[in-house]
């Protein structure tokens, strides 16, 4: 789907779910985004068919699978979230603790918002993340986001930081 100088950018599918299950249960997904309770992989491929896929049914996009483009090999996932309670698409990345700090979520994240820009025709395009994830809060800058408010997303009452571009 999009391919950059290292990564190649493609739609989830059930075939992903080892994947998946190994990306939920690491301890930067569990505490920054939350524990989904993926447990096996029969819930990784319910957890792509009612979310990844239905979203891509939906409404044209969603989180897409990041590979390195020499050997295949998924490290990540970066895409766009288009959620009931706010107005603008969002932007989310996360990735195996091996292939952080390597320049990928920025490499990803920018592909993804250009072709969010070039191809579906988005003008505005927010982030979210949690006070304490400096990394995604870098991340988010460094794509050109600035901070605008705080807001409650989740269940917990716990508040997330809303970048915009």
């Amino acid at each position: 789907m999009i391919e950059t100088e290292r990564l190649l950018i493609e739609k989830l599918s059930v075939e992903d779910a080892a994947f998946i299950l190994d990306l939920l249960n690491t301890p930067s997904w569990i505490e920054f985004i939350g524990d989904r309770g993926v447990r096996t992989i029969t819930d990784a491929q319910h957890y792509i068919l009612d979310g990844p896929l239905k979203n891509y049914e939906q409404v044209g996009f969603g989180p897409y699978l990041v590979k390195l483009n020499t050997n295949g090999l998924p490290i990540g996932i970066c895409g766009l979230f288009k959620r009931d309670i706010l107005d603008d698409v969002d932007i989310g990345f996360a990735f195996l603790p091996d292939y952080m700090g390597r320049g990928y979520g920025y490499e990803s994240a920018s592909a993804v918002m250009a072709y969010a820009r070039s191809v579906l025709g988005l003008t505005r395009i927010i982030g979210l993340t949690t006070s304490s994830n400096h990394s995604s809060i870098r991340l988010l800058e460094k794509l050109g986001l600035r901070y605008e408010k705080k807001i409650i997303l989740r269940i917990d009452g716990e508040e997330s930081l809303l970048f915009g571009t």
